[in-house]
Protein backbone atom coordinates (compact mmCIF):
# COMPACT_ATOMS: atom_id res chain seq x y z
CA UNK A 1 0.00 0.00 0.00
CA UNK A 2 1.43 3.43 -0.93
CA UNK A 3 1.60 6.25 1.59
CA UNK A 4 -1.15 8.05 -0.36
CA UNK A 5 -3.36 4.96 -0.15
CA UNK A 6 -2.67 4.75 3.59
CA UNK A 7 -3.50 8.46 3.96
CA UNK A 8 -6.82 8.11 2.13
CA UNK A 9 -7.75 4.96 4.07
CA UNK A 10 -7.33 6.64 7.46
CA UNK A 11 -4.28 4.56 8.42
CA UNK A 12 -1.07 6.02 9.80
CA UNK A 13 1.11 7.29 6.95
CA UNK A 14 4.33 9.20 6.37
CA UNK A 15 3.59 12.70 5.05
CA UNK A 16 7.26 12.96 4.05
CA UNK A 17 6.93 10.26 1.40
CA UNK A 18 8.19 11.52 -1.97
CA UNK A 19 4.85 11.15 -3.78
CA UNK A 20 3.03 13.12 -1.09
CA UNK A 21 5.72 15.78 -0.93
CA UNK A 22 5.49 16.25 -4.70
CA UNK A 23 1.68 16.46 -4.57
CA UNK A 24 1.83 19.12 -1.83
CA UNK A 25 4.41 21.11 -3.80
CA UNK A 26 2.14 21.03 -6.88
CA UNK A 27 -0.82 22.20 -4.79
CA UNK A 28 1.18 25.02 -3.16
CA UNK A 29 2.31 26.26 -6.58
CA UNK A 30 -1.27 26.23 -7.89
CA UNK A 31 -2.43 28.07 -4.74
CA UNK A 32 0.31 30.66 -5.19
CA UNK A 33 -0.72 31.23 -8.80
CA UNK A 34 -4.42 31.38 -7.87
CA UNK A 35 -3.77 33.86 -5.05
CA UNK A 36 -1.77 36.15 -7.36
CA UNK A 37 -4.09 35.85 -10.37
CA UNK A 38 -7.73 35.43 -9.33
CA UNK A 39 -8.54 39.09 -8.61
CA UNK A 40 -7.00 40.55 -11.79
CA UNK A 41 -8.03 37.67 -14.06
CA UNK A 42 -11.11 35.81 -12.74
CA UNK A 43 -11.23 33.45 -15.75
CA UNK A 44 -7.65 32.32 -15.15
CA UNK A 45 -8.42 32.04 -11.42
CA UNK A 46 -11.34 29.71 -12.14
CA UNK A 47 -9.16 27.63 -14.47
CA UNK A 48 -6.53 27.27 -11.73
CA UNK A 49 -9.20 26.28 -9.18
CA UNK A 50 -10.48 23.56 -11.50
CA UNK A 51 -6.91 22.29 -11.94
CA UNK A 52 -6.26 22.39 -8.19
CA UNK A 53 -9.45 20.97 -6.69
CA UNK A 54 -10.98 17.54 -7.18
CA UNK A 55 -14.43 18.93 -8.01
CA UNK A 56 -15.75 22.48 -8.38
CA UNK A 57 -19.41 23.33 -8.98
CA UNK A 58 -20.80 26.43 -10.65
CA UNK A 59 -20.46 29.96 -9.29
CA UNK A 60 -17.71 29.31 -6.76
CA UNK A 61 -16.06 32.46 -5.40
CA UNK A 62 -12.86 32.20 -3.37
CA UNK A 63 -11.00 35.26 -2.16
CA UNK A 64 -7.23 35.05 -1.75
CA UNK A 65 -5.42 33.68 0.05
CA UNK A 66 -6.43 30.05 -0.25
CA UNK A 67 -4.03 27.33 0.87
CA UNK A 68 -4.56 23.57 0.60
CA UNK A 69 -2.37 20.51 1.16
CA UNK A 70 -3.29 18.50 -1.94
CA UNK A 71 -6.42 19.93 -3.52
CA UNK A 72 -7.49 16.70 -5.20
CA UNK A 73 -9.35 15.62 -2.05
CA UNK A 74 -11.61 18.71 -2.06
CA UNK A 75 -15.09 18.58 -3.57
CA UNK A 76 -17.09 21.81 -3.76
CA UNK A 77 -20.70 22.13 -4.75
CA UNK A 78 -22.20 25.15 -6.50
CA UNK A 79 -22.66 28.65 -5.10
CA UNK A 80 -19.82 28.33 -2.59
CA UNK A 81 -18.41 31.60 -1.21
CA UNK A 82 -15.09 31.54 0.65
CA UNK A 83 -13.75 34.74 2.17
CA UNK A 84 -10.06 35.62 2.66
CA UNK A 85 -7.43 33.37 4.26
CA UNK A 86 -8.96 29.92 4.09
CA UNK A 87 -6.78 26.87 4.84
CA UNK A 88 -7.94 23.37 3.90
CA UNK A 89 -5.64 20.53 4.96
CA UNK A 90 -7.16 17.89 2.71
CA UNK A 91 -5.20 14.77 3.62
CA UNK A 92 -8.63 13.11 3.62
CA UNK A 93 -11.69 14.08 1.61
CA UNK A 94 -13.24 17.48 2.34
CA UNK A 95 -16.72 17.90 0.85
CA UNK A 96 -18.69 21.15 0.71
CA UNK A 97 -22.33 21.08 -0.42
CA UNK A 98 -24.16 23.78 -2.36
CA UNK A 99 -24.70 27.31 -1.04
CA UNK A 100 -21.94 27.17 1.57
CA UNK A 101 -20.65 30.48 2.94
CA UNK A 102 -17.29 30.54 4.70
CA UNK A 103 -16.13 33.65 6.58
CA UNK A 104 -12.55 34.93 6.67
CA UNK A 105 -9.72 33.07 8.40
CA UNK A 106 -11.43 29.68 8.52
CA UNK A 107 -9.59 26.35 8.61
CA UNK A 108 -10.66 22.82 7.74
CA UNK A 109 -8.11 20.31 9.05
CA UNK A 110 -8.36 16.60 8.22
CA UNK A 111 -4.82 15.86 9.42
CA UNK A 112 -4.21 14.52 12.91
CA UNK A 113 -1.18 13.37 14.84
CA UNK A 114 -0.80 10.44 17.24
CA UNK A 115 -0.85 11.21 20.95
CA UNK A 116 2.09 8.85 21.47
CA UNK A 117 5.25 10.98 21.16
CA UNK A 118 7.41 8.20 19.69
CA UNK A 119 4.92 7.53 16.87
CA UNK A 120 4.40 11.24 16.27
CA UNK A 121 8.17 11.89 16.25
CA UNK A 122 8.59 9.11 13.67
CA UNK A 123 6.72 11.41 11.25
CA UNK A 124 3.50 9.43 11.15
CA UNK A 125 0.07 11.06 11.01
CA UNK A 126 -3.50 10.14 10.11
CA UNK A 127 -6.42 11.85 8.39
CA UNK A 128 -10.20 11.83 8.82
CA UNK A 129 -12.68 13.30 6.31
CA UNK A 130 -14.74 16.46 6.79
CA UNK A 131 -18.23 16.75 5.26
CA UNK A 132 -20.27 19.96 5.07
CA UNK A 133 -23.89 19.81 3.90
CA UNK A 134 -25.84 22.33 1.81
CA UNK A 135 -26.74 25.84 2.99
CA UNK A 136 -24.15 26.00 5.79
CA UNK A 137 -22.72 29.32 6.97
CA UNK A 138 -19.42 29.59 8.86
CA UNK A 139 -18.63 32.82 10.69
CA UNK A 140 -15.08 34.16 10.66
CA UNK A 141 -12.19 32.28 12.23
CA UNK A 142 -13.96 28.92 12.53
CA UNK A 143 -11.78 25.82 12.85
CA UNK A 144 -13.17 22.42 11.81
CA UNK A 145 -11.19 19.41 13.07
CA UNK A 146 -10.68 15.93 11.56
CA UNK A 147 -13.65 13.62 11.13
CA UNK A 148 -16.42 16.22 11.55
CA UNK A 149 -19.71 16.26 9.63
CA UNK A 150 -21.80 19.44 9.63
CA UNK A 151 -25.45 19.00 8.71
CA UNK A 152 -27.25 21.00 6.04
CA UNK A 153 -28.77 24.32 7.01
CA UNK A 154 -26.59 24.87 10.07
CA UNK A 155 -24.80 28.05 11.12
CA UNK A 156 -21.44 27.88 12.90
CA UNK A 157 -20.67 31.00 14.96
CA UNK A 158 -17.49 33.02 14.56
CA UNK A 159 -14.47 31.74 16.43
CA UNK A 160 -15.89 28.26 16.98
CA UNK A 161 -13.73 25.13 17.16
CA UNK A 162 -15.79 22.27 15.74
CA UNK A 163 -14.49 19.00 17.17
CA UNK A 164 -17.60 16.82 16.79
CA UNK A 165 -20.52 16.41 14.40
CA UNK A 166 -23.15 19.14 14.17
CA UNK A 167 -26.71 18.12 13.21
CA UNK A 168 -28.72 19.83 10.46
CA UNK A 169 -30.56 23.14 10.94
CA UNK A 170 -28.98 24.38 14.15
CA UNK A 171 -26.92 27.30 15.38
CA UNK A 172 -23.72 26.06 17.02
CA UNK A 173 -21.02 28.17 18.67
CA UNK A 174 -18.05 28.06 20.99
CA UNK A 175 -14.92 26.15 21.87
CA UNK A 176 -15.74 23.35 21.81
CA UNK A 177 -18.57 24.12 19.40
CA UNK A 178 -21.98 23.21 20.84
CA UNK A 179 -25.53 23.45 19.54
CA UNK A 180 -27.30 26.43 21.13
CA UNK A 181 -30.64 26.32 19.31
CA UNK A 182 -32.51 24.95 16.32
CA UNK A 183 -33.08 27.10 13.25
CA UNK A 184 -36.83 27.44 12.89
CA UNK A 185 -38.57 28.00 9.58
CA UNK A 186 -39.37 31.73 9.25
CA UNK A 187 -43.02 32.56 8.39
Amino acid sequence: MTEQEKMLSGALYSAGAPELTAARQRAKELCRRFNQTSIQDPEEGEKLLRELLGQVGEQVSIQPALWVDYGFNIQMGSHVEINHNCVILDCAKVTFGDHVFIGPNCGFYTAGHPLDAATRNAGLEFARPIAVGDNVWFGGSVTVLPGVTIGSGSVIGAGSVVSRDIPPNVVAVGNPCRVVRPILQEP
